[in-house]
């Protein structure tokens, strides 16, 4: 199922083949809870996981990671932690993984399942708006929620080469912006396409 999953990806346009052999090598069932999901796990779609957030349906998934263009020990900020599988994904690509969620609920199970799974990110619970500027600054940054603008703390915490890569706009539909820190203060932004997130909260820690 998971190779079938590879072969939907790339057909879609998905070139990386480091992403899609990460997207091959994580059991995608393992962070869906509900198990009237389960036979659907390796289709690609998103699912509820509680506290009103998804599970990205892959294709997002390996098109946000292919934007970061990674390389293993890379210092890598994600905001919005939820089921973990986007979390599994950065770190099987061998990078220094940070990721925060607001929802506790959220927070606590899937650092759980991370570690039961083997995985060793750092995981927050708190506002991803601030971002984490004691463990900064980052090579990579990615936001896997809709952002109703970009955070000017996320922007601070990019190392000069770094990139952002974020969903921005306040309406069902969000567009894919991909951020490079040029020089301080300075970013490149590139626009990859239309996308539909959860929204990004700000001062809504629970």
């Amino acid at each position: 199922m998971r190779k079938r999953l590879v072969d939907v990806l790339r057909n879609k346009g998905i070139k990386d083949q480091r992403v899609l052999d990460a997207i091959s090598r994580i059991a995608r069932h393992q962070f869906i809870d509900d198990s009237a999901f389960m036979e659907l796990a390796y289709q690609d779609i998103a699912f509820p996981i509680g506290c009103g957030q998804t599970i990205s349906q892959p294709y997002t998934v390996a098109f946000q990671t292919e934007l970061l263009e990674l390389r293993p020990r890379m210092k890598v900020l994600e905001i919005g932690t939820g089921s973990g599988y986007q979390t599994a994904v950065l770190c099987s690509l061998e990078c220094k993984v940070f990721s925060i969620e607001r929802h506790k609920p959220l927070y606590l199970r899937t650092k759980e399942r991370l570690s039961q799974m083997g995985y060793r990110p750092t995981l927050s619970h708190g506002d991803g708006f601030k971002g984490l500027p004691k463990e900064g600054p980052f090579d990579r940054v990615l936001v896997t929620c809709g952002a109703p603008w970009v955070p000017e703390d996320l922007l601070g915490q990019l190392k000069v080469g770094g990139v952002l890569v974020i969903p921005v706009g306040e309406g069902d539909e969000q567009r894919m912006l991909r951020m490079e820190r040029t020089e301080a203060g300075t970013f490149r932004t590139d626009d990859r396409g239309a996308f539909r997130f959860v929204p990004m909260l700000q001062d809504k820690v629970g």
